[in-house]
This record gives structure tokens, sequence and C-alpha cells, in this order.
């Protein structure tokens, strides 16, 4: 069976369209990468509050905040969505928020904690945003069957993306320090450049990708916020119906949880731990994309072929023994064999 199977998707679905939907990830996967993992975490700390006692608590209080504003905004935002078929419309509205504030990093610089805190907290709740209403998309394009392979292929072209928005970074790092240009100079043009390519590339995903849905009759009788809140009550009344759905979704909020620490405070413990420089952390990002885009792939046919829950028991495992590594190596050796596990 060919890599790209036709036979993967719903019908009336063409491989155009879910190209256009894994242009997101390309896309917003620069963010993730340059701004939360390699590049901004540990500016933000030794740069921006200038290795302050309680840099590092105020970089994960930002994207805390960040993440509880999603956790309890996200059911209304999906349910209006999905009543009023606007989860294109919705998307567009969230990249442009997270595109504008990771542009709007580049204004930030040694003392403007509160500037980058705020802007931190705007960029990564669009961003989430965006992530939750993209993955809504993929049961519309992908059969049942097939899910694990389809957004296997968007999460590894995903990664191409994160690894253009780094590379073009670590190139101009590197050409900045050659000149004697300092961090508070040449880490605000990895921001622009960040969101240059979020920004350019999910156009792909707004001309491509169709909205299926169609508008919940009711809804349209309603206001919008009033029709969510009510589909939302119906929701959540109903959901005691379904026991294993509820405990999956409490162990998502502490497995998510737990790696959201791991992937925003890795560069910061790389630097301020292992003894990483910038450009070095940049690289050893770089590269485990190239093996997570590989990962990605593969274990999307793997998890099809073995049931989510397994695959799902696997990657856990691989996580905390990433992060059991990572806690007890002192050398970057050791540290570069924790993250690779982490990459696959």
């Amino acid at each position: 069976m060919a890599l790209f199977s036709q036979d993967a998707l719903n019908a009336g679905v063409r491989k155009r369209e879910v190209f256009g939907w894994a242009m997101y990830d390309f896309a917003n996967s620069g963010y993730t990468t340059v701004v939360i993992t390699a590049v901004f975490a540990a500016y933000f700390v030794g740069g921006i509050a200038e290795n302050a006692a309680w840099a590092t608590f105020a970089w994960t209080a930002a994207l805390s905040v960040s993440y509880f504003i999603v956790m309890i905004t996200m059911p209304s935002i999906g349910a209006y969505g999905d009543l009023r078929a606007a989860k294109k419309r919705l998307l567009a509205i969230t990249t442009v928020g997270c595109v504008l504030s990771t542009a709007a990093l580049a204004l930030t610089g040694p003392g403007t904690v509160a500037l980058a805190v705020l802007l931190i907290i705007i960029s990564n709740t669009f961003y989430s945003y965006g992530e939750s209403l993209i993955a809504a998309f993929l049961p519309e394009l992908a059969r049942t069957e097939s899910l694990g392979k389809v957004s296997g292929w968007g999460w590894s072209f995903g990664y191409f993306g994160g690894m253009l928005a780094l590379g073009l970074g670590l190139g101009y790092v590197l050409w900045a320090q050659a000149n004697g240009i300092k961090a508070a100079q040449f880490v605000p043009v990895t921001m622009l450049i960040t969101a240059v390519i979020y920004g350019g590339a999910s156009v792909a995903t707004f001309m491509l990708l169709k909205e299926r849905a169609t508008p919940n009759p009711q809804a349209l009788r309603e206001s919008g916020v009033k029709a969510s809140l009510h589909q939302l009550r119906k929701t959540f009344s109903q959901a005691r119906q379904y026991k294993d759905f509820m405990s999956l979704l409490m162990c998502a909020v502490f497995y998510h949880g737990g790696v959201a620490v791991a992937i925003s405070l890795a560069a910061i413990y790389a630097e301020q731990v292992i003894g990483f420089k910038p450009q070095e952390t940049m690289v050893l990002i770089f590269v485990l994309n190239i093996a997570a885009a590989a990962g990605a792939f593969a274990f999307g046919y793997w998890q099809d072929h073995v049931g989510h829950k397994l695959a799902l028991g696997v990657t856990l495992v691989g996580w905390i023994a990433t992060c059991v590594i990572a806690a007890v190596v002192t050398t970057k050796g050791g540290f570069w064999g924790a993250c690779t596990i982490a990459g696959l």
C-alpha cells in the first residue's frame, strides 16, 4: 500500500486538502520550537529577567496562566465552532493573534519582564487554541481506522516547519555572533522570522482546507455564546455516562502537563544546568526535529496497527525515561541521549 494512500481518507477528501491541513502544523511548529523550547525560553531567563532567582518561575507561571485560560475557555470555543460550523473562521482569528503576539516579542529586551510575560501568555493561548481547532478537522479528513497514520503525516510534516524556522534562526544567530551582535539584538529577529513563517505557511491551510460541518439550525436562532453554553451544559450533563472518556480527560490533564513542563524548560535546563551555549541548544533541537519527523511518521502507522491505548502508553514511558535520564546526567552527551528519546 502506498505511504500516502487515498484509502486512508474519507470519501470526497482529496490529498491536497490533507496537505493544507498538514501545512498548519508546518506553520505553527516554529512557535513551539523557537519560542517555547529552543530560543526565547532561555533568553527570557538569562536576558530579559537577567538570571534573577525568580526568572524560571516567572516563565513557567506565564505558561501556566495561558494553559489555565485555554482549559477554562476552550470547551466553549469548541462548542461555538461546532454549532456555527466556524472552526476555520476561529482558526484564522487565533492564527492572526498568535502571529502578531509572536512578532511583538521582538519588542522585548533586558528588563521588560512584564511585557514579555504578557506576550507569552497571549501568544501561547492563541497557539493552544489553534492546536485544538486544527485537530478538530482530523475526523473529517481521515477514516476512523486511519486516524493514526494521517495524524502522523501532519505531525511529521510539521517538524520540518520547526526546522525551517529554527534553521533560519540559527543561521542568523551564528552570523550575528560572528559580527559581535548581542543576544538582545539577535533574539528579537528570530521572533520575527518565526512569525513570518507562521503567517506565511498558514495561508495554504486557509486556501485548501474546507469547513465540512454545517451550522446547527437551533444555534442560528440563538446568540453564539448562548448556544455554545447551552451545548456545553448538555455535554457535561451527559459526560458522567462515559466514565472511560472522563478518566482519559483526567489523565490527559496530568500527562499533557508533564510534557509541557519538559518542553518549556528543556532549553533553560540545558543552558543553566548542563552548560549548553544558545547555538548548541538550537543545534540540539534542530537535529532532534529530524528524528521526531521520522518517528511521528512511522509511529502513526504503528498506532493504527497496535491501537491507540498501547501507543499512548509507550509514548508516556518514553517521556518518563527522558525526564529521569535528563535529571541524573551531568554531561552534554548524556543530555543529548535523553532528548533523543523525547524526539522519537
